[in-house]
């Protein structure tokens, strides 16, 4: 590799790139790239995303000539309306079984394919999204198998949007429940026509008039009463019904004129995906228009790349997809979030180079302040609070679940986009910049790279190491009474290249601050391989012999941090001061 051009070389860099890719682009050591942004005061690693003013800059001290590149995101939005009336054909129709938990849709699904997915879940309750293909007299059918339990109603809305027909699975017995009833909202909001699923009537105890009843009260009237909604008695155990609901779908479908382009650009919806050890990230495709095949390179979200094996049911290695048909691939270079809009580019430099600039797109950059959230509710601007919440261990994830479940009121609703234990990583900055969301942190710490990318996106984080203050200032945001608080403002970073023995109790970490300034009256953070070991005040600042009240990006100190001695060689040492909001 060379590690560097001359000003004869011309390189095109995209307006959003990763260090990684930059390195790739100048055919150079991605250390070197690393090196020469600290040399600029930026801290970075191989996953960052530059802007391109920050990335010609790099490029240019390099010795290359930048140009931008020569497409944009024009020609990919203008691809993904490529579909051509004239070639439209129909299609196999796409079902969502939903439900309340233990209302028997997977068995369903069971009787269905003749198969025994049920065992193969953990205590008998789906986990995942599952897709599958099933042929009924002659005609395909194609099965989304969504979780019933409220754990994942989000899974369920993303199911719904994805299909042509619902089908509402409800036990004859039990009838109408609050997962039910979620379900019938979802169905309603995507507009897509449901079938209910009488299930176990062969149980002593089902009563197929309370479930009339009961639907009927949600606006959905049966056949039976003179509506037009479809019940179909059916048993999933002795498969009592199986061949009528089949029948009803395929009916139901035929009025529905499903049709698709066959010839234009592919693009569909992920239903799921999971990192497999063994084969790397893997993704289940809805494949809504055109047909992919092995080798073609899709952008699903902010990921990238060219399938290299595709399985239909079963696992069965298939080469091509088309319209209606879930599949299983490998190839792209991250896990895409369930939900994503996929479409195929036309190469692998145009996939990336897009799927980058999706995490920066415009659209979607929000200032995600508290202070500002609670402002644009009292206005009635805003109707919904988003949160990201970090904490530090799960028992906090637990007592904070509890608190915010209480909050919301009859004007603002708090939702929770991710709740976990854990830092606050670049991930959780990508999405509150996407979703324009608010960060919460509990006892946690920010990732440096994270606190980069905060500043770049404004979005800012609001720490708490009291219950009481987290829940009393999103109480207060909820009713738009919210003032800033205090924050924590990070002054600059240092990396620790010897120690220094100063008698028995004191010793000097010799440093060279890579990043802002430190300040004499900063809080040093000490981290070690992302972990933080002490937060401490600084007892001396030094550069050589002399006591200075600031050291600056680029030059050597040494610093003492009160009440800490155990310093190793390349630690990092964040400094930070607190302010008060106004």
């Amino acid at each position: 590799m060379t590690q560097s051009g001359d000003l004869n070389t011309s390189i095109e860099i995209p307006s959003a790139v990763m260090v990684s890719h930059l390195a790739e682009i100048m055919d150079s050591d991605p250390i070197d790239v690393i090196k020469q942004l600290m040399r600029s005061g930026i801290m970075a690693n191989l996953n960052e995303i530059l802007d391109f003013e920050t990335a010609a800059i790099v490029a240019t001290n390099m010795g290359y000539k930048v140009r931008k590149p020569t497409y944009g995101s024009n020609k990919y939005e203008s691809s993904k309306v490529n579909i051509d009336p004239a070639n439209l054909v129909e299609r196999s129709p796409v079902v969502a079984m939903l439900g309340h938990v233990d209302h028997g849709k997977t068995t369903l699904l069971d009787a269905i394919r003749n198969e025994n997915v049920v065992d193969q879940e953990f205590g008998g309750i789906t986990q995942h999204i599952g897709a599958y293909r099933v042929e009924y007299e002659g005609n395909m059918i194609t099965f989304l198998d969504t979780p019933g339990h409220k754990a994942f109603t989000n899974m369920r809305a993303r199911g719904a949007s994805a299909t042509d027909v619902v089908v509402l699975v409800i036990a004859a017995d039990d009838g109408v429940m609050p997962q039910t009833r979620e379900a019938i909202d979802h169905a309603k909001a995507a507009n897509v026509p449901i079938i209910v699923a009488a299930n176990k009537m062969d149980l002593p105890d089902s009563n197929i008039d309370q479930i009339y009843r009961q639907i009927s009260e949600h606006e959905l009237l049966p056949e039976a009463w003179g509506g037009d909604t479809i019940v179909v008695p059916v048993s999933a155990k002795s498969r009592e019904g199986v061949d009528t609901l089949l029948q009803n779908i395929l009916a139901l479908a035929e009025l529905e004129e499903l049709k698709a382009d066959v010839t234009g650009t592919a693009s569909g919806i992920v239903i799921e995906s999971r990192l497999d050890r063994s084969r790397g990230p893997l993704a289940t495709l809805l494949v809504q228009h055109g047909e992919i095949s092995v080798g073609s390179v899709i952008v699903a979200g902010t990921t990238y790349g060219k399938i290299k094996a595709m399985y239909g049911n079963d696992f069965m290695n298939i080469d091509l997809a088309g319209p209606s048909m879930p599949v299983l691939v490998l190839g792209l270079n991250q896990i895409p979030d369930a939900g994503d809009t996929f479409i195929v580019a036309e190469n692998e430099q145009l996939a990336r180079y897009t799927a980058e600039q999706k995490l920066t797109d415009d659209r979607f950059k929000a200032i995600a302040s508290l202070g500002e959230m609670s402002n644009r509710i009292q206005s009635g601007e805003i109707k919904e609070l988003f949160l990201i919440v970090k904490c530090d261990v799960q028992g906090s994830v637990d007592a904070i679940k509890n608190v915010l479940s209480e909050l919301s009121s009859e004007n603002v609703q708090l939702k929770i986009l991710r709740i976990d234990a854990g830092s606050i990583t670049d991930t959780d900055i990508l999405l509150a910049t996407a979703s324009g969301a608010v960060i919460v942190g509990f006892n946690t710490r920010i990732e440096p790279g994270a606190e980069i990318l905060s500043e770049q996106n404004k979005i800012e984080i609001r720490q708490y190491d009291v219950i009481y203050k987290l829940q009393e200032d999103l109480e207060n945001a909820v009713q738009g009474l919210l003032q800033d608080g205090p924050k924590v403002v990070e002054d600059g970073y240092a990396v620790v290249r010897a120690i220094f023995p100063v008698g028995r109790r004191i010793k000097v970490a010799g440093c060279h601050v890579l990043d802002g300034v430190i300040r004499r009256n900063s809080t040093i953070r000490v981290t070690r391989d992302n972990q933080v070991l002490h937060e401490g005040p600084i007892a001396s600042l030094k550069h050589f012999q002399n006591d200075v009240r600031e050291v600056t990006s680029g030059l050597e100190c040494g610093i003492v941090v009160e009440g800490y001695t155990d310093f190793q060689e390349d630690d990092v040492l964040q400094a930070f001061h607190i302010v008060d909001g106004s």
